[in-house]
């Protein structure tokens, strides 16, 4: 890989969109939502009627659907900006995320994405320091206390957010964890300004 990275992973409701959003306006580089693909293949799925526990059929799905996800997130040309937020989804994407064949498909668009941008990419998820790209020019790590975290998602509480953290970082694919170069920030007492400022001045 030669593209230019910052890759941050961290649990839902750490601040990772949001951050990683303003981190890349800041800096003029490009923005991706790793998130928001699994979301629109679950989107996707849900749609159609297929189950989440059909392994083939979601991973025929992230091989084959047309997805994008700036400005809005379209899956085959259909916006699902606002439905991958909804309760569904949020407890549906987690099983889709964990399916081995899915992420392989994920990591190639992703990679993919970064090498096609003329600039650097702000790149956030869960495995983007530890799989997708290893050999980022920055790996960032955020976290936040875990009723933060449930109050700024508003649609989970703390049991739903616990769940989810469980369930991605129990997983065999790809499991979220803190890489070992990763710039730690806990954003619970924090400004979206100040985590922006902590990062860029990790590129100094």
């Amino acid at each position: 890989m030669t593209a230019r990275v910052i890759a941050i992973d961290g649990p839902a409701g750490s601040g990772k969109s949001t951050v990683a959003m303003a981190l890349a306006k800041r800096l003029n580089w490009s923005f991706l939502d790793t998130g928001a693909m699994y979301r629109a293949v679950t989107a996707e799925a849900l749609d159609k009627g297929i189950p989440v526990t059909d392994d083939d059929a979601l991973s025929i799905i992230a091989a084959i659907a047309n997805i994008e996800t700036i400005p809005r997130v379209l899956i085959n040309g259909r916006d699902v900006t606002e439905i991958i937020r909804l309760p569904e989804i949020n407890r549906a994407v987690s099983a889709v995320a964990s399916i081995p064949a899915v992420r392989e498909q994920m990591v190639q668009r992703q990679r993919q994405f970064a090498e096609d941008q003329p600039v650097g990419t702000v790149v956030e998820g869960r495995d983007i320091s530890t799989v997708v790209f290893p050999t980022a020019t920055l790996k960032v790590y955020l976290d936040a206390d875990i009723g933060e975290r449930a109050k700024r998602r508003g649609v989970e509480n703390e049991l739903e957010i616990a769940s989810r953290d469980m369930a991605d970082s129990t997983r065999a694919a790809s499991p979220l964890k803190q890489d070992p170069d990763a710039v730690f920030i806990n954003t619970t007492a924090m400004t979206v300004d100040e985590v922006v400022e902590a990062i860029a001045s990790c590129l100094n």
